[in-house]
């Protein structure tokens, strides 16, 4: 058995010695629900110890960086069909729809929808048409494009051996 106390405040206490870690799926509003749960269960909030992971230090995701991929034409028939989203609760969230195109102007890039969509100049390139893959990318490409120095934030250019020799000894 790991043993309790209770505290001053009346919550138990686990031993000194122990303690809960919580670092994975945590973000503000589902660690005000855990302590919650916790102190109302009658355990004191000093047991628990939250990891900071990226919930709690970066909430990057779609929503926060107006970035999605939506279908915005289909075609029914031979005949091509706008698709789009337009929430009443969310005018954010509205997408772009019929045929589109990208193009780079005046340093930034501008999205032609409809008529004024120039397939012929965009940089949107088909990679797949009808389950065929029609332009199979290298990933150096991919990056080149991009200007990315390297291919993952998460890789770390490995140390020169004598660099490497040194911090060891």
């Amino acid at each position: 058995k790991i043993g309790m106390e209770t505290n001053s405040k009346g919550y138990k206490m686990l031993d000194p010695h122990v303690r809960m870690i919580w670092g994975d799926g945590i973000d503000y509003e589902s660690l005000q629900e855990i302590l919650a749960t916790i102190t109302g269960a009658g355990w004191s909030s000093d047991n628990m110890a939250f990891g900071s992971g990226g919930g709690l230090l970066q909430k990057l995701n779609r929503d926060t960086q107006k970035c999605a991929f939506k279908c915005a034409m289909a075609v029914v028939d031979g005949e091509e069909r706008e698709v789009f989203k337009d929430p009443i609760t969310d005018p954010g969230k509205k997408s772009k729809k019929g045929r589109l195109s990208i193009h780079q102007e005046k340093g930034g890039w501008v999205t032609k929808m409809g008529p004024d969509a120039d397939v012929a100049t965009s940089a949107i390139v088909p990679v797949f048409e009808d389950g065929a893959l029609l332009v199979d990318h290298m990933w150096s490409d991919v990056t080149g494009r991009a200007a990315v120095a390297s291919p993952s934030p998460y890789v770390i250019p490995a140390a020169p051996a004598a660099a490497a020799a040194a911090d060891l000894g």
